[in-house]
Formats: C-alpha cells, sequence, structure tokens
C-alpha cells in the first residue's frame, strides 16, 4: 500500500505540472495527452513484466494518479453542456482508440 500510495504521489504532481503547462481552453488538451502517455507507459510495464513491486508502484500508483479518465469523462460533459457536439465525440473517441492503441505500442516497446 506504501508503494502505491509513493507512486500516486509523484503521479499526481506530474499530472499537475502537465496539466499547468498545457492550459487551452477550446480543447482539454492536457488530459488528452496525459491519457495518451500514460496508456503507452502501463503498455511498457506491463510489457516488461516487472515484478509485484514495481507494478504496484508504477501502474497502481504513478499512473494510476497521473491518468485521467474520470477529469476526461466530466469534460466530456461540459463539452456537450456546451453543444460542442463534434467536440465531444472527437474527445471520446480519439482519446479511447489512441489510449488502447497506446497501452499495444507500449507494450510492443518492452517486449
Amino acid at each position: 500500500m506504501i508503494l502505491v500510495a509513493i507512486g500516486g504521489f509523484f503521479g499526481a504532481i506530474v499530472r499537475y505540472f502537465i496539466s499547468s503547462l498545457l492550459r487551452i481552453q477550446t480543447f482539454p488538451i492536457a488530459t488528452f495527452i496525459i491519457n495518451i502517455t500514460g496508456s503507452i507507459l502501463f503498455g511498457i510495464v506491463v510489457g516488461l513484466d516487472v515484478s509485484k513491486t514495481w507494478y504496484y508502484l508504477l501502474a497502481t500508483g504513478l499512473l494510476g494518479a497521473f491518468t485521467t479518465f474520470s477529469t476526461f469523462s466530466f469534460e466530456t460533459i461540459q463539452l456537450f453542456e456546451k453543444r460542442q457536439y463534434f467536440k465531444a465525440v472527437f474527445y471520446v473517441i480519439s482519446t479511447s482508440s489512441i489510449a488502447i492503441f497506446g497501452v499495444w505500442f507500449g507494450y510492443l516497446l518492452a517486449l
């Protein structure tokens, strides 16, 4: 549990830093980049078949706090509420499909 907490601490800080750097009001680019990057890194961690210790620290802790699918969901709702339907659908489809590809790509990089 301590490893998850330590990883989560650093994952949250990195997420905050990236979100602060990439504040763009017209499209949630920071969340988009965080989710894609996190997916690739998750694929690498899984592909390297790390020990349980490293898995809890990196995958569960660091990447669990770093990726932001709850924020992603909220931002999608906000786009719909603003009647920006095309952006909302584009955001959901592109983030989901690229994140899945990212995990696969990261996994292949690690092999």
